[in-house]
């Protein structure tokens, strides 16, 4: 059975967009009728994940994490009522809106269909579907505890959608003000002083010095500018030419460890996301030298990913957890701490869980307060610059009165 694109128009007259299965295009068309939508245009996606894998450029959109959440605590609802998988995995189809995860979704079903199982049926889709997805879900196939895995997965998911949502709230106003800030500043150098200097330029007298270094600034910033640009892309793309190769990504991600002040937050942020993913895949039934390996690849940081192999060999020549962490003299003391009372009390899952939560807090925190110092920082240079340009226009225009008095 064929996937077929499709758009038509509904009985309201809305343009829709989607998915089937038929046999042919004939067929396809049938059933859209039969859901009384009038087809317009039905096409054949004979690669369902070739074309998932294409849906950015087609202009399908992105699939977000919260709707991979979405499907996934739908998907484990369906199982958990006693759905047969393939059954569950078309029910999810007419549930899901994007088109990327819908093809996504088809070429799943039909590999579990032809014989495969849920976990390397995932594996194909992995722009959608992370090791971390996958590896949960084969340990929930092989304990036959699927279901609950699953909720715990669309758990861990919506965590971390909720958490990215709330840094990018609170960021989002200082942001603002960050860029219309220097807008304003951009604005008054070229197009405003210009203007007003002109009229000093014209009365040929001699101009404060705060006055001149006004007038050589913008007009450095207006003849310049188009340079200026161009220096800030190509630096820019120096610095992602370097980031691509392994000894610069090494580099900078050792490099953002040790930067004052951000360097334990950024800390702070990979041990929550280190210990969240390995609480879960321990609680999901996974091996502790599996579970590693799977966080070696959501860590997100080069540098930290060889730490990680110090840590497995530790672990697979029969050490405890918490002894190579220490050694690594990278994670901090609080956990290394946790860790190792979880294993003692053997709730290391609990634990690890624990940890994550309080770290996660703790960047909150940490974030709320920096952006509350950053707002009243934005308003004072802003207000330092426009003092700075207010007097630099008043001082001449002084002297001039003071001359015309005289």
């Amino acid at each position: 059975m064929a996937v077929f694109e499709y758009q038509a128009i509904a009985r309201s007259g809305k343009v829709v967009k989607g998915v089937i299965d038929a046999d042919t295009a004939v067929a396809a068309r049938r059933k859209l009728r039969d859901q009384e939508l009038h087809p317009t245009a039905v096409a054949e996606a004979s690669d369902a994940g070739r074309q998932a894998g294409r849906g950015k450029r087609s202009g399908f959109g992105r699939v977000s994490v919260r709707d991979v959440a979405l499907m996934t605590r739908q998907f484990a609802v369906l199982l958990q009522a006693g759905m047969p998988l393939v059954e569950a995995l078309t029910a999810i189809l007419d549930q899901t809106s994007k088109l990327r995860l819908s093809k996504a979704v088809y070429d799943v079903r039909d590999k579990v269909n032809g014989g495969s199982s849920l976990a390397d049926a995932l594996a194909g889709q992995a722009r959608i579907f992370s090791p971390l997805y996958v590896n949960m879900v084969r340990a929930g196939e092989a304990s036959g505890t699927l279901e609950p895995v699953l909720f715990r997965l669309a758990d861990v998911l919506e965590h971390n959608a909720r958490l990215r949502a709330r840094l990018l709230s609170t960021l989002a106003y200082p942001m603002f003000m960050a860029l219309f800030a220097t807008s304003v500043i951009t604005f008054l150098m070229v197009v405003i002083v210009p203007r007003i200097t002109k009229i000093f330029a014209k009365q040929r007298q001699e101009l404060p010095s705060i006055t001149k270094a006004l007038i050589n600034t913008s007009h450095f910033i207006g003849s310049y500018w188009l340079f200026m640009v161009l220096a800030v892309l190509g630096l820019l793309l120096l610095w992602r030419l370097w980031l691509s190769r392994p000894a610069g990504r090494m580099a900078w991600d050792r490099f953002k460890l040790k930067v004052p002040g951000y360097g334990q937050l950024y800390l702070k942020m990979v041990t929550a996301r280190f210990a969240r993913t390995l609480g879960t895949m321990l609680q999901s039934g996974l091996t502790m030298l599996t579970a590693i390996d799977v966080v070696r690849t959501v860590i997100g940081n080069r540098y930290l990913e060889e730490v990680m192999d110090e840590v497995r060999g530790g672990v697979r020549r029969g050490r405890d957890l918490a002894v190579p962490l220490k050694e690594t003299g990278v994670f901090p003391p609080m956990m290394l701490h946790m860790v190792d009372l979880g294993q003692r009390s053997g709730e290391i899952e609990q634990m690890l869980i624990r940890v994550a939560d309080t770290y996660d807090e703790d960047v909150r925190l940490t974030i709320d307060a920096l952006v509350g110092l950053l707002e009243p920082v934005i308003i004072v240079v802003m207000g330092i610059f426009v003092g700075f340009l207010v007097l630099a226009i008043l001082l001449p225009i002084l002297r001039m009165s003071a001359n015309i008095k005289a």
